[in-house]
């Protein structure tokens, strides 16, 4: 929490203080999907952190952009990120009350369900296209993450087996994996990170529609302790938006 006082104390300081030379100032929302996934490093690889591939979620938020030149504007931004990602088919899983490093396997499905709520500062860079209304831009700056929740939902039916060939069956047939757990307690609340993006806007008397691609990824290994090994969280995104200038 103190870290988070501190950021927005930062921000807000910074864009009073170059506030009071800007030209303008817009206000706009913007909504689209993210694509994230979580990728481990290779000194912390095990069954369990490893195999993700991508989830779809949505992504979403409100900015203010404070332009300082036709040239460069800054924009801070409250954004609702979905992160994590999700296995499909043969797994590795720790049993119930079993040691850490104890792995079985099983086909099923499982997703990290991560949601967080983000607050990246973004420098903006933009070009007009001579007499055009369109307008190219590029951005990128750091945020903070606030875990806003966190669940692992898995789903399916398998036989369990020993081997992560999957071809030593333990006795007993199969066994059902439908289950959503609240894992936030085992997550960390903050992240910080880098995000960026490439777009196109449209200009039209004090609107402005924009699309725009991009993503961002979080410095900071999200577990609190090793027995699930340690991932770092990141998302492609692809967003439309809409911004009017006050």
């Amino acid at each position: 929490m103190k870290k988070l006082i501190f950021y927005l104390s930062f921000s807000i300081s910074t864009l009073l203080f170059f506030n009071a030379d800007a030209q303008n100032v817009a206000l706009g929302i913007r909504g689209g999907i993210s694509i994230p996934n979580l990728s481990a490093g290779s000194n912390n690889e095990n069954p369990l952190n490893t195999g993700y591939s991508s989830r779809l979620g949505p992504d979403a938020g409100i900015f203010a952009e404070f332009k300082f030149s036709d040239l460069f504007s800054l924009q801070p931004m409250i954004e609702y990120s979905s992160q994590g990602g999700k296995k499909d088919g043969l797994q590795a899983f720790t049993p119930p009350g079993a040691p850490p490093s104890t792995y079985l396997y099983a086909n099923y499905n499982s997703t990290a369900k991560l949601n967080y709520l983000m607050l990246p500062v973004l420098a903006k860079f933009g070009w007009n296209f001579k007499s055009s209304p369109l307008r190219f831009y590029v951005d990128a700056g750091p945020f903070l993450g606030l875990l806003v929740s966190a669940h692992q939902v898995t789903s399916g039916s398998s036989d369990v087996y020993v081997d992560p060939a999957g071809t030593q069956a333990e006795p007993g047939g199969a066994q059902s994996f439908n289950n959503t757990d609240n894992i936030k307690d085992q997550l960390h609340t903050f992240n910080v990170g880098l995000e960026g993006n490439v777009g196109l806007a449209y200009k039209f008397k004090k609107s402005c529609i924009f699309i725009e691609g991009g993503g961002n990824y979080g410095f900071l290994n999200i577990q609190k302790g090793t027995a699930n090994g340690k991932n770092n969280t990141g998302a492609g995104t692809a967003a439309i938006g809409y911004s009017f200038l006050l």
